[in-house]
């Protein structure tokens, strides 16, 4: 859905590239990270995909055209929920989506249906002037979801909310990936990538350092081992760790867990994806 190759970009006046040969695919269906600080590139990337920045340099194919080939059409086919929220306060949610809903053509989905889904129902005849900062972060992705996009691009779609709307947004961007939309996040939430994510591309100074799957990263850098808490004989606390190689082949490991008076917990030793990322970059998110 979506071909990067060699995409490099300068901002007017700046002596220096923002964007440095990027180049990476994103399939069909696909919910894919890029991950990264402040300043690293992310959102620039974003809005060239986008078409707000226009004098780039390098390929960009989207759903199998050039960027450059796309005209007007081509926002009926994405839908974009920014960071920051952007809409207009004295409306009230409800008239906000309908407004941006008669700019599309195409079928839509039903305003208030949407609402629902990102548990803004009971707040849709509500000026968005009265909302919360979270509450605006979910009209974004509501107005993101209204022309049933192929291509989701989502900017920090659950910064700022609770954890229980935090996963709402979550299951909602799951449910849209299973009725095929392809799905690019962009974030600096390593633990939001890590559950949602199919891959993740690690981006510092303008330029990929990886892409990988979350689970083959931490198999790739975590440590292969296990711990075991538990009681004694005595039932004293106890801890010890073993390798995870050959790990049923381990007598000691094996007779601990015959002789253990009880189990309190076995954790195998995996690196964080904000490990990971320092590993590979040098560099730490923010916080």
């Amino acid at each position: 859905m979506i071909k990067i190759k060699d995409l490099c970009f300068t901002y007017p006046n700046s002596n220096s590239s923002t964007l440095q040969g990027l180049s990476f695919e994103v399939a069909q269906g696909e919910i894919f990270g890029f991950l990264g600080p402040s300043g690293a590139g992310k959102s620039t990337t974003q809005n060239i995909l986008i078409g707000l920045l226009k004098k780039y340099q390098g390929n960009i194919q989207i759903m199998g055209r050039e960027l450059h080939d796309w005209g007007h059409d081509f926002y009926e086919n994405i839908g974009v929920s920014f960071e920051l929220p952007n809409h207009y306060l004295k409306l009230t949610a409800l008239e906000n989506l309908v407004h941006f809903q008669s700019l599309y053509s195409g079928d839509c989905e039903d305003p208030r249906e949407v609402l629902e889904w990102v548990g803004l129902q009971h707040d849709a005849e509500k000026r968005v002037s009265e909302f919360s900062k979270g509450m605006k972060i979910r009209l974004n992705v509501a107005r993101s979801l209204l022309n049933k996009p192929k291509i989701l691009f989502l900017d920090e779609p659950t910064s700022g909310l609770d954890p229980v709307n935090a996963r709402k947004i979550r299951d909602l961007i799951f449910e849209r990936r299973a009725q095929g939309a392809t799905i690019f996040v962009t974030t600096h939430n390593m633990m939001l990538a890590e559950e949602l994510c199919d891959r993740v591309a690690f981006i510092t100074k303008g330029e990929i350092n990886t892409i990988d799957s979350p689970t083959a990263l931490k198999q790739k850098y975590g440590k292969r081992s296990l711990q075991l808490n538990y009681r004694d004989s005595e039932g004293s606390k106890q801890l010890e760790e073993f390798s995870l190689e050959h790990l049923g082949d381990n007598q000691e490991f094996i007779q601990l867990i015959k002789a253990a008076q009880s189990i309190e917990t076995i954790h195998s030793q995996e690196a964080s994806l904000d490990d990971i990322f320092i590993e590979v970059t040098g560099e730490e998110l923010d916080r």
